[in-house]
């Protein structure tokens, strides 16, 4: 476990990933290869009846930075510059999308034995900003979110959370949708190849509960098996 706080941005992923990430229903797939030097290009696609959707990606470590390219079969390119530790504690992430002028982003993220702060500034004229930060130890912790459109002068979001962590298990406390939405989320790491997790949501103003349930089980290094059952439509 790190010694700081969650960032807020990862309260209940580990469990939103199970529940949710990499579910294919479609013909998938995925290849991979890695040099010494730290040069790492991946090609996947999936194919939707008659269709075909597929990416390249280019990664180049070097340290602590990273360079990360991706092309789309519709020759978008997007890329992200990652500097890890420029000072102790603080990384930065430059990303944009070609030909997309108003894609370019700034990510910053400060990690601290106490708080974490995150940071997503568009950078555009009137940019989009968002704002998260945490407080506690490595094992319970309590943040919020806002983010603000400089452009309407309005709040896009804000989220607030708590979560507790330990080394086989982790759950999470949310009300997100500006206040709209509660969930709560848990997830048990069995060992490092087995786990289950469940997603409970509440909608405030509808009084709709969704209950979600789901398992993980690693089969080898490139073969994973998950099941869920869900009372919505996800």
């Amino acid at each position: 476990m790190s010694k700081g706080p969650v960032p807020f941005p990862s309260f209940g992923k580990k469990a939103k990933d199970l529940l949710y990430k990499d579910y294919n229903f479609d013909q998938k797939f995925s290849w991979s290869t890695t040099s010494e030097s730290g040069l790492g290009i991946t090609a996947s696609g999936v194919k939707f009846d008659e269709l075909f959707i597929g990416d390249i990606r280019v990664q180049h470590k070097s340290g602590r930075n990273t360079v990360d390219v991706t092309i789309d079969c519709d020759s978008k390119v997007s890329t992200a510059v990652t500097f890890d530790e420029v000072v102790p504690g603080l990384k930065t992430s430059f990303g944009f999308k070609v030909p997309d002028q108003k894609s370019g982003k700034l990510d910053l993220q400060y990690l601290h034995d106490r708080f974490t702060l995150n940071s997503t500034i568009g950078l555009t004229s009137a940019p989009v900003i968002e704002l998260a930060t945490t407080i506690g130890t490595n094992e319970l912790a309590v943040g919020a979110e806002v983010g603000f459109d400089s452009t309407s002068a309005s709040v896009t979001k804000y989220n607030s959370g708590v979560s507790y962590t330990k080394d086989d298990f982790s759950a999470a406390l949310q009300m997100a949708d500006k206040g709209e939405t509660l969930k709560a989320s848990y997830i048990h790491l069995f060992s490092p190849t087995s786990a289950v997790a469940a997603e409970v949501t509440h909608r405030l103003k509808t009084k709709e509960n969704y209950f979600t349930i789901g398992s993980s089980h690693a089969l080898d290094p490139s073969t994973t098996l998950k099941t869920r059952i869900s009372t919505s439509a996800q």
